[in-house]
């Protein structure tokens, strides 16, 4: 009894403590995990902290920034508006006029414009710098509003100092409360790069400075196509607008990862500041302790992933370069019409498909008259224009989807018209005549009336028999074509006589 007691009581011994060894591990993944679930909800705390901290200081810096250009350009305002400012010298009224900051370093340039647009004052030179910016939308909104106050454009080019900029400006009126143009001073977006470039927010952190209506003026990292693009009716703008200020962790419109954002408006200026941390980055500490091996698996996934995406746009990128050139090499690039290489393709399919339909086909060759002339006494630049608008004539006197226009070479094109017969062929010469009549060169003083072309007309029903070579029918065009210069040029003349339906007595008419 004792030794059964005692294995009894070694056996309940034994699997106390298999239990106990069970669960302690258990007890230390649970206090691990409990411990894991705190370290990763005060890193989201840190990330927050920080995020709220960053958007502080920058709001700040870009407010007063803001505001010091504001009063300076006020101070120009109201300046002007003080009698016998405008009558004292040029560089006295630049003294009275412009502060310091008109100078400041990241200030691009102070400007005074009339009604008209142009720079009357200029805080950088006695002499104001020649400029007109009636075109800009900063110019015409002010021009438009009496009441608009301070205005922010969209990130613009400087016309004088080639970067982008954002231009602030006010209007001034005149005593009769009349538009009397604007005040207005740049803030060069390389200011807000050397403020970003400041704060370390990791390879995957940002910095966004949005327009109220969703327009990105600027990005940390810094990405030239990112300027003036917008997100408008994303999700996370929408929130943002809605919300004003605050945190939410959410999915980034720009590349659908999880992100931390942190954002707020700045002050009374139409802008909203967004910080936003990648929830990787975030969490990057404890995945490191809890998920060592996933990370890598990940990781090299991820790589596999990247490659692999690398390699598929090689090949897209190589097949659109393939495409590209195929159809560069069918196309002229003068007229963008088909080229020769691409008409005989085509002329030969078309016949094919005559002869199987049963349906005509009708081939136009059109030629410039007395082209070389336009050449010799304009230049070839005017000449190449002369050929874009024969081009552009010839694509218009055609009425039906399958009508195709080319050129074939030097001044002569073809138009190839599918089941169409030789009295429709005709009314399409016709067309192109009529076409060309409106064609001007107003560069060159060539008015409408003076480019002409003659016209050789083709047709053919291919079942029919006779020729095989679909060739044939351009050789009999080219044939008619010659016999409309001989004829006096400006005309059309037909290869069929049985296909004519006018005498060739005066331009513009038919020939056989």
């Amino acid at each position: 009894m004792g030794l059964k007691l005692r294995l009894g009581r070694f056996t309940w011994s034994a699997r106390t403590w298999i239990v106990l060894g069970v669960l302690a591990p258990i007890g230390m993944l649970i206090t691990s995990g409990v411990m894991l679930l705190d370290m990763r909800r005060d890193a989201w705390d840190k990330a927050e902290q920080t995020s709220r901290n960053l958007l502080r200081v920058i709001e700040r810096d870009i407010a007063r920034n803001f505001e010091i250009i504001d009063l300076s350009i006020q101070g120009v305002v109201d300046g002007l508006n003080v009698p016998g400012v405008r009558d004292v010298s040029p560089e006295l009224r630049q003294l009275i006029l412009f502060d310091r900051a008109a100078s400041a370093r990241d200030m691009g340039v102070m400007l005074v414009l009339d009604e008209n647009g142009d720079t009357v004052i200029d805080a950088a030179s006695v002499t104001p710098r020649k400029l007109n910016n009636s075109d800009r939308d900063y110019f015409k909104a002010q021009k438009a509003r009496a009441d608009l106050g301070l205005y922010i454009s969209p990130p613009v080019v400087s016309r004088l100092l080639r970067t982008p900029v954002l231009v602030l400006s006010r209007r001034i009126n005149k005593p009769d409360g009349s538009f009397g143009g604007i005040v207005l001073g740049s803030l060069s977006l390389s200011y807000f790069h050397r403020l970003f470039d400041r704060i370390g927010l990791g390879p995957y952190g940002a910095i966004n400075l949005y327009r109220s209506d969703g327009m990105r003026i600027v990005r940390h990292p810094y990405l030239e196509s990112d300027i003036g693009s917008s997100i408008a009716g994303t999700p996370t703008f929408e929130r943002f607008r809605r919300e004003g200020s605050g945190s939410f962790v959410g999915t980034s419109p720009r590349d659908g990862s999880e992100r931390h954002f942190a954002f707020t408006r700045i002050g009374d200026l139409p802008f909203i500041l967004n910080v936003t941390l990648s929830a990787y980055e975030i969490e990057a500490e404890w995945r490191g302790k809890a998920l060592v091996i996933s990370v890598i698996v990940v990781l090299l996934c991820g790589l596999t992933i990247g490659l692999s995406l690398l390699f598929w746009r090689e090949l897209r990128r190589r097949a659109a370069i393939q495409a590209e050139l195929e159809r560069l090499s069918r196309t002229d690039m003068l007229t963008g019409l088909p080229n020769r290489r691409a008409f005989e393709e085509m002329v030969a399919r078309l016949w094919t498909s005559a002869s199987i339909q049963g349906t005509p086909l009708s081939l136009l060759v059109v030629d410039a008259d007395h082209f070389k002339r336009y050449n010799d006494r304009y230049g070839h630049a005017v000449g190449d224009r002369v050929l874009q608008g024969i081009g552009r004539c010839l694509s218009a006197s055609l009425r039906r989807d399958g009508d195709i226009v080319c050129r074939v070479g030097g001044e002569e094109f073809v138009l190839l018209l599918p089941n169409a017969d030789g009295a429709a062929a005709l009314g399409a010469a016709e067309r192109v005549h009529a076409r060309m009549s409106t064609l001007s060169v107003p560069s060159a003083e060539i008015e409408a009336g003076a480019i002409t072309v003659s016209v050789g007309v083709a047709s053919a029903l291919p079942s029919a028999g006779g020729s095989t070579d679909p060739f044939d029918l351009y050789r009999r065009a080219d044939a008619a074509l010659y016999a409309a210069k001989a004829a006096g040029r400006n005309r059309t003349c037909c290869a069929d006589p049985e296909s004519a339906a006018h005498p060739p007595a005066a331009p513009h008419g038919i020939a056989d």
